[in-house]
């Protein structure tokens, strides 16, 4: 007689199925047992101890890392259970900041919920004392290791879904920590700023850097025309934080809540990725055509552009050139709108509301800013965006919808399909075939191209030409895609990289996710596929708006006019951050520490020529025992170089002609400033 599959657990008979651990069993019957460190996308790990189970004849057990056997008996609320679980929280909250009425995930934070879940009313044991600096370094994210409970969900999320692993466990015992390496700051290891260690945090030790404030500033400044763009992945996943399912569409309200807020214009992103759609098309077009720097790469997804180039500076060429859709929107409407408008872009501040922490450092880029302003002010994550709606006291649920304003307010269903992996790769497939066969395209779906697995691959019929499409998300999946495409074992003619799993609607600033986020991302996607449907403009050549602004600023796809505007050019920024090569070191204790880049952009503009110059000029002004002089890798504004650091402050655009002002006005004077003190 067969043994049944199935066990015990509470009492109630599970089946098995397949279940890898104690935990999805309990899942299927409806009970949630409480974790910290498990997520069904990352390794198993074991190191909470918070979903502890008791098995009979095996004793406590892991519900994560055990597997289940039939005839189990499994109990998950035993008084042994419970005893032990309050414990371990009470040894989380003793060594985490007690400051949650002012943290950032306050009413959303794993720990806190579990403490109140628990039921803990008191800690029997101390407060920690010692407080160690926030690290605010980085343009996305803000790292408070006061508040790190040693989860690992971290350093598995950059390990194991980016590839990189900035962070690691330190030291050990009662010293140890998570930290990048070298204890240095974000803003000095290779962080790629998606944030997804960010979202898989279970308490405040690694949260969005906001702008919320900046946002409330430039909104309540009668002077400011402020814009807002909203991009495609948000309108399914910010009505999460109102009670609504994920992937129901909430573009309306969020128009409502922007303009009630005092947002002057709202614009949908969609109708930029429409126009990014065109320009890397035809970008696409014209390299299948010449066989020239096949594949060509998307670039819309900011951290996997910085990837890019640190590690791949070979395949910058083969990037496209097109500017994301953020930063095209942004180029619209200071080069564009505010002209419309009568408006001055100074006065304009773009404000665009985005799944992804990158794009704050998108944004910030040097390529995408002027003498006199950015192309995009502010970002704020759909998180920063449910708190600006929050602290202007709006009842989201009750909102009547709105549309967006006109003319940029429309977007196609290929436009709104960036906001998950595959989407970009579909628009463009949409737009090029009917280019390059002269034929209508009827169903416009390419269902190849969709899904949520790491990598897919299609081969697409133009005609007489087989065009080879490969999409992946997660850079560690990129990674090995490329490591593949480089050894010759692959060969495509298109390939679309996001870092997010499941593109944006995966993203570092969308709101938190605990274990089951696989599913919230299966059903963020599905909305999207649901608003391409409803769309009544599916393909980006067909959008009326798209068409007059072409006719009226930019003439064609990839003109001149275009290429300044929608455009940009990418350079290698492999670097070592912060070691320097010492040529001459001061001595005295009052001293400027100046760091000459040497990287290859750098160094091709005459920043090695610079070294001895400055040397020389210390010589000149007998300061060289107050003056450090060092070669550096790479301050990361190539296009503005040679590049010099003089302590913390960057200078760029430095050469022979100004050396010496330079020098006079800002090593000198921090000499200066320094003995005064």
């Amino acid at each position: 007689m067969n043994e049944k599959r199935a066990v015990i657990i509470d009492g109630q008979e599970v089946p098995l199925n397949g279940e890898k651990n104690i935990l999805e069993v309990a899942k299927k019957a409806n009970i949630d047992i409480p974790t910290f460190c498990y997520h069904s996308d990352l390794s198993v790990y074991g190191a909470c101890r918070m979903c502890i189970v008791e098995v009979e004849g095996r004793g406590i057990l892991p519900a994560c890392s055990t597997p289940p056997e039939p005839g189990m008996i499994i109990h998950t609320n035993s008084s042994r259970i419970l005893k032990a679980r309050k414990m371990n929280i009470e040894f989380y909250l003793a060594n985490h900041e007690r400051d949650c009425t002012t943290c950032e995930k306050n009413l959303n934070c794993r720990l806190q919920e579990m403490a109140s879940r628990m039921g803990i009313r008191e800690v029997r044991f101390g407060e920690r004392t010692e407080k160690v600096p926030r690290d605010v370094s980085s343009f996305s994210l803000v790292r408070n290791p006061n508040r790190c409970i040693l989860c690992g969900d971290c350093v598995r999320t950059c390990q194991e879904i980016e590839g990189i692993g900035v962070y690691d466990f330190s030291h050990r015992g009662s010293r140890a920590t998570v930290e990048p390496a070298f204890g240095k700051s974000l803003a000095e290891v290779e962080c790629v700023y998606c944030g997804q260690c960010a979202i898989r945090c279970p308490t405040a030790a690694l949260v969005v850097k906001s702008e919320v404030d900046a946002a409330w500033e430039a909104i309540l400044d009668p002077d400011k025309f402020v814009v807002a763009q909203i991009a495609p992945a948000v309108r399914v996943a910010i009505g999460e934080a109102f009670g609504l399912p994920p992937g129901e569409i909430t573009t309306g309200k969020i128009v409502t809540a922007l303009k009630k807020i005092g947002f002057d214009r709202v614009y949908d992103t969609s109708f930029s990725a429409d126009l990014t759609t065109i320009e890397e098309a035809e970008e696409f077009i014209k390299r299948l055509q010449k066989n020239e720097r096949l594949p060509q790469f998307t670039s819309c997804c900011p951290s996997w552009v910085l990837f890019a180039e640190r590690n791949y500076p070979f395949y910058l060429e083969h990037l496209s050139t097109a500017r994301s859709p953020q930063q095209m929107f942004g180029s619209v409407i200071k080069n564009f709108v505010a002209k419309q408008e009568g408006i001055a872009p100074e006065r304009t501040v773009s404000v665009s509301i985005m799944p992804c922490t990158s794009k704050k450092f998108e944004a910030r880029r040097p390529e995408f800013k002027n003498q006199k302003y950015a192309d995009v002010d502010i970002v704020l994550t759909a998180q920063e965006t449910i708190q600006l709606i929050r602290s202007a006291n709006i009842d989201f649920n009750e909102l009547e919808p709105q549309p967006f304003d006109v003319p940029l307010g429309a977007g196609t269903g290929a436009g709104v399909l960036f906001g998950v992996t595959g989407g970009v790769t579909e628009a463009v497939l949409r737009y090029a075939y009917e280019r390059l066969t002269g034929e209508e395209l009827k169903k416009v779906e390419f269902e190849q191209v969709r899904g949520l697995g790491a990598v897919r691959v299609a081969e697409v019929e133009f005609g007489t030409r087989k065009v080879k499409v490969a999409i992946v998300h997660g850079l560690a999946n990129a990674q090995r895609l490329i490591q593949e495409i480089r050894a010759g074992k692959r060969y495509y003619d298109f390939v679309e990289v996001m870092n997010c799993p499941g593109g944006c609607i995966g993203g570092g600033g969308m709101p938190l996710g605990y274990p089951d986020y696989p599913e919230v991302l299966r059903k963020r996607a599905q909305g999207l596929y649901h608003a391409d449907r409803l769309s009544p403009v599916r393909k980006p050549q067909d959008s009326p708006t798209i068409k007059l602004l072409y006719e009226r600023w930019l003439k064609e796809p990839n003109s001149e006019i275009a290429e300044r505007f929608l455009h940009t050019r990418f350079s290698s920024r492999r670097r070592i951050s912060r070691e320097i090569i010492r040529i001459q070191e001061a001595k005295s204790a009052q001293k400027v520490d100046v760091a000459i880049c040497v990287g290859t952009s750098c160094y091709l503009k005459g920043s090695y020529n610079l070294i001895q110059a400055l040397a020389n000029l210390a010589r000149e002004y007998e300061v060289e025992d107050k003056v450090s002089i060092g070669a550096t890798f790479c301050l990361e504004k190539c296009a503005q170089g040679p590049n010099i650091r003089i302590n913390e402050e960057i200078v760029t655009g430095v050469s022979a002609e100004n050396l010496r002002k330079i020098f006079e006005e800002k090593v000198l004077s921090k000499l200066q400033e320094s003995l005064t003190h």
